[in-house]
């Protein structure tokens, strides 16, 4: 991949391993990213504690960004709300995580170094000044371009079309006893009412997020979501921990924290290997290959066999 532009941003894909990382590289520590694939509340329980969502979807005007309930905030909470105007194309996913993490207040969260630095000195500007002040970050840009796509050859770029589909990343948390929404193509973070006595602000989130698929035909798949939760293998390794301490690990409990343990180790091996292979430039080697098939003089009729077989599929095609 040729180096990116300076102060341009890259499309990334929206993976929990990519988002795991991602958040990890920050400098942010005691949390990763679990993909949700349903808006079941089972599926929320089992992945407690859940700090935030990053909710995407294709974008289709004002109406499904924004939203139709709930209100722009432009209070004096502003003052409160890290809340960051996004300025810059293709920086969505790392605005909506960034924007999560600054505003997370739990035992569990370590910001780190480059983000509370970073929030300390735009704690006083706008969202506009704090959006433009994310986007020239070189050191959060750096971290978010590093997991962009690879592409083997680089192409002219063509304008947008109308008919082309637009994605966009927002995020969902609770501050303060209220469930906001932050989209940075909004003025403000919108709140979406007050989170009940003693509920889990999860079952407000799940009735909003469910209007708002509910705007769309019907068939329509083209969603993701993805809960940022505690590090869960630090959360078993300290029950764990805890139920020895107190003479209560029994053997059954043991063996469902280290089956979790064993997971946990997994998930984070295939997350490594699947990052590095989403950054690594496979051209040079592709490029020899190519030349060592030249030397064997195998690569044309490889080619040949390729393109008779291509040729043999489209002839079985029944017309229509």
């Amino acid at each position: 991949m040729s180096e990116n532009a300076e102060g341009t941003w890259c499309l990334i894909e929206s993976d929990p391993g990519v988002f795991t990382e991602l958040i990890r590289e920050f400098g942010c520590k005691g949390l990763q990213v679990e993909e949700l694939w349903s808006l079941e509340e089972d599926d929320f329980n089992r992945l407690k504690p859940v700090h935030g969502l990053i909710f995407l979807f294709k974008w289709i005007g004002p109406s499904t960004s924004g939203t139709s309930e709930g209100s722009v905030v432009e209070d004096s909470r502003l003052e409160k709300i890290f809340f960051p105007r996004q300025v810059i194309n293709n920086a969505c996913a790392s605005f909506a995580i960034i924007s999560t993490l600054m505003n997370l207040d739990h035992p569990d969260v370590e910001l780190g170094k480059v983000l509370s630095e970073f929030k300390d000195f735009t704690k006083s500007f706008d969202p506009a000044m704090k959006g433009l002040a994310l986007s020239n970050s070189e050191t959060i840009r750096s971290v978010h371009n590093s997991f962009a796509r690879q592409t083997l050859f680089e192409f002219e770029e063509k304008s947008a079309s109308k008919d082309d589909d637009v994605y966009h990343f927002v995020s969902f948390l609770p501050i303060n006893g209220r469930l906001y929404e932050l989209d940075g193509l909004r003025d403000g973070p919108v709140d979406h009412g007050a989170i009940s006595d003693g509920k889990d602000w999860t079952n407000l989130v799940r009735t909003v997020l469910q209007e708002r698929i509910n705007r769309y035909n019907e068939g329509e798949i083209h969603f993701n979501l993805m809960a940022i939760v505690s590090d869960r293998k630090t959360q078993a390794e300290r029950k764990l921990a805890d139920l020895e301490a107190i003479g209560q690990a029994t053997p059954d409990k043991v063996l469902e924290l280290k089956q979790i343990l064993v997971e946990e180790e997994a998930k984070r091996s295939r997350f490594k290997l699947e990052n590095i292979r989403r950054k690594h430039n496979y051209l040079p080697l592709i490029v020899q290959f190519l030349k060592e098939l030249a030397q064997q003089k195998q690569l044309l009729p490889l080619y040949e066999k390729a393109k008779e077989k291509s040729q043999s599929r489209v002839k079985k095609q029944p017309a229509s």
